[in-house]
């Protein structure tokens, strides 16, 4: 039989209509006699309930414990779907993963994968089930609950497919029906995109795109897993297919394929440091041993053998890093710590910036007319980033769209 695996989003499954309307779809899938795998979110806005509620309890939760509440969510959904779908006489189980083995390291709400055990899976496909999967999580050497990040739901997705050996990977959305050039829900004129490499899209999830996961996308780029982005609702519309760039047709590349913003980043400045080598190590390596990502750095010019180091996190590591620079004040010996949690990171994304000049020229320009000031910038072989004002956000986007023509 032809192997189906499906992820479906938190808003796809938001309540008990939406799920009873998934559970007829995949029973239809069913009698075509295809073998199906489904992965689950959360119900829309449960992992944000259960995350909310763990701040107003401790600040910086117990990790371990933290992982256990969060993942509580998807759990709920693969068994409603189960459910949903025995009550239309469709044979199907829910399967948490540490029943078949999927063990990820022990990094605690950023875990990465390390293996996936497919018997047990094979076994209830081969009885005629459906199996349905809580995504998002995983389960480390001492048997503990990890979960994988914001949207680690497609990782774990993608995770199954390439164990599965799947042609590739559905991941079904309820509010979008595929990759777009730019948020729609900010920019009307933003247009859906047939085919994005790998790569770009890597760069797009990394630079703020809420439609797939980062570490999801760098997943499948390794092992090689075709994905294809489409509505839970509109099954008949085209979605967005995401692959090796060799593999898409030559009509279909551009110069800039999208425009991403991300207004979950902060900025912190590390202000009077001593500039001489090896403060930047000890500055940025308990960092990274946190697992929290940084991404822009910035040094100014030294005065007087005192330099700032300006560099952005993520929001929600931002008092995390305050506290371990503030623990590490000895060994830094800075001045002071500034916070900016008011900014966003607005990029352009396009792998035709490798064979084309003056690209770089023609975001500035635009931001200029538009009258947006620039306070950091970073590049890379298919991206230009700049740091604005969050208040400039929207502009930004309308008059970079416009400037690329990418409507």
């Amino acid at each position: 039989m032809d192997l189906i695996v499906q992820k479906y989003g938190g808003t796809s499954l938001a309540n008990a209509e939406k799920i009873k309307y998934i559970a007829k779809n995949i029973s239809k899938l069913k009698k075509q006699k295809k073998s199906i795998v489904v992965v689950v979110s959360a119900m829309a806005g449960e992992t944000d309930r259960l995350y909310n509620i763990t701040k107003t309890i401790a600040e910086i939760p117990n990790e371990k414990e933290y992982d256990q509440v969060i993942s509580s969510g998807e759990r709920v959904s693969a068994g409603l779907l189960s459910i949903a779908l025995m009550e239309i006489k469709t044979k199907a189980i829910s399967l948490d993963p540490s029943k078949f083995g999927l063990l990820t390291d022990n990094l605690h709400s950023k875990a990465n994968i390390l293996s996936v055990g497919t018997k047990r899976i094979k076994e209830l496909l081969r009885k005629g089930f459906v199996v349905v999967i809580p995504g998002f999580q995983g389960v480390n050497s001492k048997g503990d609950v990890t979960t994988l990040g914001r949207g680690g739901s497609d990782l774990t997705a993608v995770a199954i497919a390439s164990a599965l050996k799947a042609k590739h990977c559905e991941l079904l959305k309820d509010d979008v029906d595929g990759i777009y050039t730019t948020d729609p829900k900010l920019y009307k004129g933003a247009k859906k995109i047939s085919y994005i490499s790998y790569q770009e899209m890597l760069e797009m999830s990394s630079l703020g795109s809420k439609v797939l996961q980062a570490k999801a996308v760098e997943y499948a780029n390794n092992l090689k897993v075709i994905l294809y982005v489409k509505s839970t609702t509109k099954i008949s519309k085209k979605g967005t297919w995401v692959m090796d760039e060799k593999k898409i047709p030559l009509k279909e590349k551009k110069i800039i394929t999208g425009i991403t913003h991300d207004l979950k980043q902060s900025k912190i400045t590390v202000s009077g440091i001593e500039d001489k080598p090896g403060v930047a190590s000890k500055i940025f390596k308990p960092i990274g041993s946190a697992g929290i990502v940084v991404d822009m750095i910035v040094q100014n010019i030294s005065t007087n053998n005192k330099t700032d180091l300006t560099f952005t996190i993520p929001k929600d590591d931002l008092n995390k890093t305050v506290k371990i620079l503030k623990s590490n004040m000895s060994k830094i010996n800075y001045k002071k710590i500034i916070q900016d949690k008011d900014i966003a990171l607005i990029s352009i994304v396009g792998a035709g910036m490798k064979t084309h000049t003056g690209v770089a020229t023609k975001m500035f320009n635009a931001l200029s007319k538009a009258k947006i000031n620039i306070s950091m910038i970073s590049t890379s072989e298919i991206k230009i980033s700049c740091v604005i004002n969050q208040s400039k956000c929207k502009s930004a986007i309308e008059s970079l769209h416009k400037e690329f023509n990418l409507g």
